[in-house]
């Protein structure tokens, strides 16, 4: 009974705990829950008239009592005519609905004093006017929110649902109207020339027609002609309207709008960062692009490496092809120099092309090409060049010292010196002193130191601006897939021409990189397409620089980074040797002051003996005068005589010990 007892109860803990839980989950996902959303979310509507869009909440059973709403929408292709129409369920406008035609963006914010819970409540209805054709996108901003009504202004709101909104122009009325080089009236085109054809169902007397930026423009009542077709050319980019209307009968008929998109310009211009950076020695980089467009807006990216630097030509091959891929890139690459060329292509076919030169070299290459690092070596060559000199000339002053057995200019001093004392108290100590002093010698010094029916291919990549020591590559597109393209290289100083062969793939893209590289001068490049027996004419001659970077004997060629890395070598070397020279003398230095330091004691030791004599012989006569003054007064001779001894005894204790510890630490 006890255990069944336990088992119920731990059964029913459980359940309770799976109910908190849940209301707890219940809980967190109603804590974000409320929805903003516009109704319609689709619509297809036409150019001159108006539509309206209702801003709606659905507070998902949560009571709330604030919100605050910011829309963005096209201000090219929508225009706000009223921002508010209807009934609402705010009671208390906190900000009224303020719209700006120019910038696109309407905002409003309001409150429901007791709070509200709706699944559909329509909080603005907005009225807009159609401007141009197109696609249109109406979306709530991150400033959007709705409040909870829990007294802490909880922020619920969980999701939007913005509006997606076609706008057409008006049924045609008038002339049937088709175009040629615009056929799809929502798509744009690369053309500059646009040509008009229309047709009436039954005969007209003529037509007024117009071409304008204008979506429902009214043509005059003045007859063009009777023609049925209309050309016109040199266009920019842009979005145009053709309105055109027919005269029956002294009366004019209804009028046909037709669109023309046209995209002349390619996207903008950019740069293609590449992370770390363009010089590397990483062999997996980062290659990050983005630009815009205008007109149609940008359609995708396409992007190839090409090896530059010679090494892995054969393999090459496969690595020129383009691939569609989006920004950023990972690319492996091996080491040497290649360029990453990417285009961008617009919504009408237009693209922009953009290179960027990535080179991949070992880090002592990275510290050739770094300016600090030959300062760092000319410095340091500089300081151990002035430490080798000042080593060797103070080896060389130790050495001659040592051989010719020169004495310091103070040492030959003291030797006079007590030469004179030895003249007056005996020659006992001077032969002790000139033994020790023989055997001194040497200073040293411390160092620091340191026209045909078939269009010419077009040339989008070529290498322009290249060194004798980087492979040159062309490419571009022709309107023909699989047809050959010759490429012409004439050197300009000798006159001579060479060609080569390719052929374009099945979308008209075509490459030729060369197997070999071009001695330095002045090149002309272009192009030539040719399909069974037709020739296009050239391409404009593109104008290629070869400088050069390299030094040639023969078939052997030497980089001038490589020459640079032999010089950092050899300075390396030098330095090397440097220190070695610098070791060297200074172990030599070293080991002859070690032998002059035992000199030294073994001259002070003699000096100490030396010093002993003359003492000696000054206390002797020292105690003959003590004797004399003990039988008679001093003579004023004597008593001076006296003094000096007294004066002499003092000097040849203090000045003479002094003199020699003094040469023994100076020759440290």
């Amino acid at each position: 009974m006890i255990y069944n007892t336990y088992i119920v109860n731990l059964c029913l803990l459980r359940l309770f705990l799976f109910f908190i839980l849940a209301a707890g989950i219940a809980s967190a996902s109603q804590a974000h829950a409320a929805t903003l959303s516009l109704s319609p979310n689709a619509g297809t509507f036409e150019v001159g008239g108006t539509f309206s869009v209702s801003v709606a909440l659905d507070s998902k059973d949560i009571s709330v009592n604030a919100f605050t709403v910011e829309l963005q929408f096209p201000p090219d292709m929508l225009q706000i005519v009223s921002p508010t129409t209807g009934k609402s369920i705010v009671e208390a406008w906190v900000k009224q609905p303020t719209y700006d035609n120019q910038k696109g963006i309407i905002q409003f914010q309001g409150g429901i004093p007791g709070g509200i819970k709706t699944d559909y409540g329509v909080i603005s209805t907005l009225t807009f006017r159609p401007r141009k054709t197109g696609r249109s996108i109406v979306r709530f901003t991150d400033a959007s929110e709705v409040f909870a009504n829990d007294g802490k202004a909880s922020p619920v709101l969980s999701d939007v649902l913005n509006g997606i909104y076609t706008i057409t122009l008006p049924p045609p009325k008038g002339p049937t109207v088709v175009s040629e080089t615009f056929p799809d009236q929502s798509r744009f085109y690369s053309e500059t020339n646009a040509l008009f054809i229309w047709a009436n169902e039954s005969p007209a007397d003529g037509y007024s027609f117009m071409l304008s930026e204008n979506p429902v423009d009214i043509p005059d009542d003045i007859v063009e002609g009777g023609q049925q077709s209309m050309h016109y050319s040199n266009l920019t980019s842009g979005t145009r309207y053709f309105h055109i209307k027919a005269l029956r009968d002294g009366r004019w008929g209804g009028i046909t709008h037709f669109a023309i998109n046209a995209d002349v310009d390619p996207p903008a211009e950019f740069d293609i960062d590449i992370e770390p950076d363009h010089i590397t020695t990483a062999k997996s980089v980062v290659a990050r692009w983005t630009t815009t467009d205008s007109a149609s807006g940008v359609d995708h990216y396409e992007y190839k490496i090409i090896n530059v630097s010679g090494s892995g030509i054969a393999e090459a091959e496969e690595q020129t092809i383009f691939i569609e891929a989006d920004s950023p890139q990972v690319l492996a690459l091996d080491r040497g120099e290649h360029d990453i060329i990417v285009r961008a292509y617009d919504k009408a076919g237009n693209i922009r092309e953009e290179t960027s030169r990535i080179r991949i070299v070992t880090p002592f290459e990275m510290a050739v090409r770094n300016i600090w690092t030959w300062i760092l070596l000319a410095l340091v060559v500089g300081i151990l060049s002035f430490i080798a000199l000042r080593t060797h000339g103070w080896h060389k002053l130790i050495h001659e010292a040592h051989f010719e057995k020169r004495l310091p200019d103070r040492i030959r001093d003291e030797l006079e010196e007590l030469k004179k004392y030895r003249t007056t108290y005996g020659k006992m100590s001077m032969l002790f002193f000139v033994a020790g002093i023989a055997l001194l010698f040497g200073y040293m010094f411390a160092v620091a130191h340191a026209e045909s029916t078939i269009a010419p291919p077009i040339v989008t990549s070529t290498s322009r601006n290249i060194a004798n020591e980087e492979i040159f590559y062309i490419g571009g597109k022709t309107d023909n897939a699989l047809s050959s393209v010759i490429i012409y290289l004439q050197d300009t100083q000798s006159g001579s021409v060479r060609t080569f062969g390719v052929v374009s793939d099945k979308k008209g893209d075509w490459f030729y990189r060369h197997d070999s590289f071009l001695p330095s001068g002045r090149y002309i490049l272009w192009a030539q397409a040719n399909v069974g027996e037709q020739f296009s004419p050239p391409t404009p001659q593109i104008q290629m620089d070869v400088r050069r970077t390299a030094l040639q004997f023969g078939t052997s060629r030497i980089s001038y980074e490589t020459l640079s890395v032999f010089l950092m070598l050899i300075l390396f070397a030098v330095n090397i040797g440097l220190v070695l020279f610098i070791v060297f003398y200074v172990r030599q230095g070293r080991r002859k002051r070690r032998a002059w330091f035992l000199e030294v004691r073994e001259a002070e030791e003699s000096l100490k003996r030396g010093f002993a004599v003359v003492r000696h012989d000054i206390g002797k006569e020292l105690e003959i005068i003590n004797q004399v003054k003990k039988s008679k007064a001093l003579s004023g001779e004597e008593r001076r005589r006296e003094e000096q001894l007294m004066r002499d005894l003092n000097w040849a204790e203090k000045y003479i010990g002094k003199e020699i510890w003094d040469i023994e630490k100076e020759a440290r």
